[in-house]
């Protein structure tokens, strides 16, 4: 039997199951151990499992104390995936039930485990949500396989003189102005600035920014992750005054170009719930789906919370519209840590 403990920070050790591991995914990376831990002040608590010397399975996850509405344990936090990443489905199932255990003894309410592949657990997953990858290709081949409007697209927002250009982490802070922007209209609190520095900062030279502007004037850009042969996109944003003249497209287009140049088998467009807005656009491209498996196991009695956002959330997000975009950037990132979504 697997010995299973708790691990102040990922070494050597767990980058190299992650490496091996045919189901790790981004959130998997030690990376986010310094970001999460390092911007928001979340307690991360990691797991590994050894066997003698070896260490055979590791599990994310951090402690998210929530005011008023109570603690939570998340694999993980903001991102699309989690849970464990193990050599079996035995020792899968010990590091869930140990951080069960754990989150217990913090009186929190629910853990809750994002996974890429269904679980050997006694739970039923949400579904609905998948993550969008497109098999990349040379250039030239991928270009003749997209919808006829894709392309026409593309050239729209190069005909509008619209150029992309791989920018730098002293780009982050003008990234970060169409971001808060956008997210304002969206209805939705913003990531704090510091949350996005200390991603940048955390993965290095496996982080990338691209730009999208118009003359001199920033439209838009998004923030970019490379992960074993995936190079994945966790945010992207474009301001909406300039949504006619396609900038998301060319934005996207050339990152994958740049993508396809830099030897990466597959993009990540990131997750979306089926049939959803975002959804078709990563549709569009050629995205295929990626399962999954959204796991949430209570361990309080009280209100169930759903995964997804209720009604009540609508409400919100237009009152969050109405409000001036100084309010959004200063107040946002007070909510936005502990919406782990």
């Amino acid at each position: 039997m697997s010995d299973i403990r708790s691990v102040e920070r990922p070494a050597e050790s767990w980058t190299r199951v992650v490496a091996q591991s045919p189901g790790a995914r981004l959130a998997h990376s030690p990376a986010w151990h310094t970001a999460i831990a390092g911007a928001y002040g979340h307690a991360p608590l990691y797991l590994a499992a050894t066997d003698g010397d070896a260490t055979v399975g590791v599990l994310p996850s951090f402690v998210v104390r929530r005011p008023l509405v109570g603690t939570v344990v998340t694999s993980m936090p903001f991102l699309d995936s989690g849970g464990p990443c193990a050599a079996s489905p035995r020792i899968e199932a010990a590091l869930v039930a140990r951080l069960v255990a754990e989150a217990a003894a913090r009186r929190a309410r629910f853990v809750e485990l994002r996974s890429s592949t269904r679980l050997p657990i006694d739970a039923q997953p949400l579904e609905s949500k998948v993550n969008m990858t497109l098999a990349l290709d040379a250039p030239d081949a991928l270009w003749r396989r997209f919808d006829k409007t894709v392309r026409n697209q593309v050239r729209k927002a190069e005909r509008s003189g619209l150029t992309v250009e791989r920018g730098s982490a002293a780009d982050l802070a003008a990234f970060y102005d169409v971001f808060v922007e956008r997210m304002r209209d969206l209805g939705s609190p913003v990531h704090a600035f510091a949350f996005l520095r200390q991603v940048i900062d955390a993965f290095g030279s496996d982080a990338r920014v691209m730009l999208v502007r118009h003359g001199r004037e920033l439209v838009g850009g998004l923030v970019a992750i490379a992960f074993a042969d995936r190079l994945v996109v966790p945010w992207s944003t474009c301001r909406k005054a300039y949504f006619a003249s396609c900038p998301n497209m060319l934005l996207y287009w050339r990152t994958i170009e740049s993508a396809c140049a830099d030897g990466f088998a597959r993009f990540e467009f990131g997750r979306s719930t089926r049939d959803s807005g975002t959804y078709r656009f990563k549709k569009q491209w050629g995205a295929a789906e990626e399962p999954l498996f959204w796991y949430r196991i209570p361990l309080t009695a009280g209100r169930d919370e759903s995964i997804s956002h209720g009604a009540g959330s609508d409400v919100l997000a237009r009152m969050w519209q109405r409000l001036p975009l100084a309010v959004t950037r200063q107040v946002g990132p007070h909510i936005r840590k502990y919406l782990i979504q």
